[in-house]
């Protein structure tokens, strides 16, 4: 099963789409399989993170413009936001169990976003594990 987001995002941070995958993965009655969510931008990413202290994401967009600053010898005027998607990546994979993520108790799911403000989209596939397969009757 394939879900379709779209959201608007900020000029550079995360926004929560925890409540998102949590919801497809409900609606898709999938009891045991694998969750991927997947950005298909080039200059935003996916992660899974601390999401019960906000200063976390304060200080990892910090780290990312630290470890990826503007910089005059960029031909491309948003290079930097092209290396930060490209080290944080485009996806996650989370295991579902019992019908449910398997997130550890702080973890969160966040669309990063690294040169908005944009209207931006990503994708939830849900795979059944094979023993959790069965075919609707013709």
């Amino acid at each position: 099963m394939l879900y379709t987001y779209h959201l608007t995002t900020p000029v550079t941070g995360f926004v929560s789409i925890t409540a998102q995958v949590k919801g497809a993965v409900a609606e898709s009655g999938v009891q045991s399989g694998i969750c991927v969510v997947y950005c298909p931008h080039t200059t935003a990413g996916i992660t899974i993170n601390e999401n019960a202290d906000p200063d976390v994401q304060r200080d990892l967009l910090l780290a990312y413009a630290e470890a990826f600053p503007d910089r005059k010898a960029f031909a491309a005027g948003n290079s930097a936001a092209h290396a930060k998607a490209s080290a944080m990546g485009s996806s996650a994979t989370i295991i579902i169990e019992q019908g449910k993520l398997l997130l550890g108790t702080w973890q969160g799911i966040y669309f990063c976003e690294f040169d908005g403000v944009r209207t931006r989209t990503f994708y939830v596939k849900i795979l059944a594990d094979a023993a959790d397969f069965h075919p609707r009757p013709m």
